[in-house]
């Protein structure tokens, strides 16, 4: 008589669950970076105008950034299984959709459903993963992991981007996501853990959802649109006037409400403010560093799409062994308040580093120039794990899912921001340079050179901000309990 499969052991559900997350996360980085390769075939097929085609990346990151709070304080109340899965079904069918768009509204439209299903999967996943891992050995070791997948996501992305478009057509960097976000669904649904969540009557507070959505959208809107209007027009001045009022209001909603959206006092935790200020201003400087580097290798010293992709692999690399292999040991034996300020150290060096790069493509040295660059990149792999944990660590258990959609919120955030000032920044430089009778390549790379120098700065001020990130106890690395096998084992 045939028996029963036992049961997976609770550190083989654990792992399972982190890797559904992992590929989740990994899905929509792909999407995030994979999209920016394949515009210009985009604007070709479709007849984007010059400034609409911004909008494919716009739209996406409009909708992500300006709804993960709500989406994370939903999960709360509904169960954050749930909103893993309606997220990720919301981005797999919109995925289909970008696919099949023939007009530049409907890809925009399905961008928008993109980013909304990736911000409502996104905002839980944390979440969900502290609350798997409680032991802090394992909980940094799940970190790196999650941390390694979104970089790998990132640069995979544009390798891929580039091979899809030039192999096949620009609708299969969207017709990619069906089978992983199919797969996703199904492997969801066995391996995350069942959570019924606070309950919809604890309160969803729509009023304050309501202020801090469309204060989130419209400032987002107003930063991705300075570089059109300028920072100083009417336009860009009454819009972000108007964003802050929204989010003031947001505020004063919080602290008179019965049931708040984000009850503030999750700010009262040095951990979680010092954690998600650190990010807003790291994630400006580097998420900027990924394209600014990538036009410069591809303006300036002739590399093709596919080639920029492979010289940026190294970053990838780096960053993944660090995470998975380095960061949670450190963690364990220094604290993450101290591996955090070494990883931001080695950021400034890199952006450091490209204010030097040359201007003439005969001059350049990619072993020289920018390898050197690419491997000091370890200091994301050092950082970022160790200020999801900071960032996770000051939240109760209840507001895991709020703190979750607060941390991805300001990720959000601060990419919008460094990509909005530092592109302005160094599109401005080249134009009076250019004005000035300088040569186009020289003058591009006097525009990065700047935007670097600022970058290098925003991760100054990351670095002062970490300084006052509470110490916190050493945890010595031990051996994983009896049948709570490390999730880095598994790999």
């Amino acid at each position: 008589m045939p028996t029963a499969a036992p049961p997976p052991s609770p550190a083989r559900s654990r792992r399972l669950a982190l890797g559904v997350l992992a590929t989740g996360m990994l899905m929509t980085v792909l999407d995030g970076s994979i999209v920016t390769v394949a515009m210009p075939a985009i604007q070709d097929d479709l007849g984007f105008t010059p400034v609409g085609l911004s909008w494919v990346v716009n739209a996406y990151l409009i909708a992500f950034g300006s709804l993960l709070l709500l989406a994370g304080r939903l999960g709360d109340l509904i169960g954050r299984k749930r909103m893993f899965l309606a997220g990720t079904a919301v981005f797999t069918a919109a995925s289909l959709l970008a696919g099949v768009a023939t007009s530049p509204g409907v890809l925009i439209a399905a961008r928008f459903l993109q980013g909304a299903g990736s911000a409502a999967a996104s905002a839980v996943s944390l979440g969900i993963l502290v609350t798997l891992f409680t032991e802090p050995r394992e909980r940094a070791g799940a970190i790196g992991v999650f941390s390694f997948t979104g970089a790998a996501g990132a640069s995979l992305g544009q390798v891929l981007g580039g091979v899809l478009t030039d192999a096949l057509t620009w609708n299969w960097i969207f017709f990619i996501n069906l089978p992983i976000g199919i797969a996703v669904l199904f492997a969801a649904l066995q391996a995350l853990p069942r959570d019924r969540g606070l309950g919809i009557e604890a309160g969803a507070d729509v009023p304050g959802a309501l202020l801090v959505t469309s204060g989130l959208m419209l400032g987002i809107y107003t930063v991705v649109k300075v570089g059109e209007y300028g920072a100083t027009s009417a336009r860009t001045l009454g819009l972000g006037a108007l964003a802050l009022a929204l989010l003031a209001g947001f505020l004063v909603r919080q602290a008179t409400a019965r049931n708040p959206l984000m009850p503030l006092r999750i700010l009262r935790s040095r951990s979680v403010l010092g954690a998600n200020l650190v990010q807003m201003l790291m994630v400006a400087a580097l998420f900027s560093f990924q394209i600014l580097v990538a036009l410069y290798m591809q303006k300036v010293l002739g590399y093709s799409a596919a080639a920029t992709g492979l010289a940026m692999l190294p970053a990838a690399v780096v960053i993944g062994l660090v995470s998975l292999t380095v960061s949670a040991r450190l963690a364990g034996r220094f604290g993450e308040r101290r591996v955090l300020l070494a990883g931001l150290v080695l950021l400034v060096g890199v952006l450091g580093l490209l204010t030097r790069v040359p201007g003439q493509a005969e001059r350049a040295n990619y072993l020289t120039d920018l390898l050197p660059v690419m491997l000091l990149a370890a200091g994301f792999g050092l950082a970022l794990p160790a200020l999801t944990s900071l960032g996770m660590s000051g939240a109760k258990e209840a507001d895991a899912g709020l703190a979750s959609g607060l941390f991805n919120t300001t990720q959000q955030i601060g990419m919008a921001l460094g990509v909005a000032v530092l592109s302005t920044l160094a599109a401005s430089r080249t134009e009076s340079l250019t004005a000035a009778g300088t040569s186009v390549p020289e003058a591009l790379t006097g525009g990065y050179h700047l935007a670097f120098a600022v970058g290098a700065a925003l991760l100054l001020a990351a670095l002062a901000v970490a300084l006052t990130i509470p110490r916190g106890a050493k945890r010595s690395p031990r051996p994983a309990p009896a049948g709570r096998e490390s999730p880095l084992a598994a790999r």
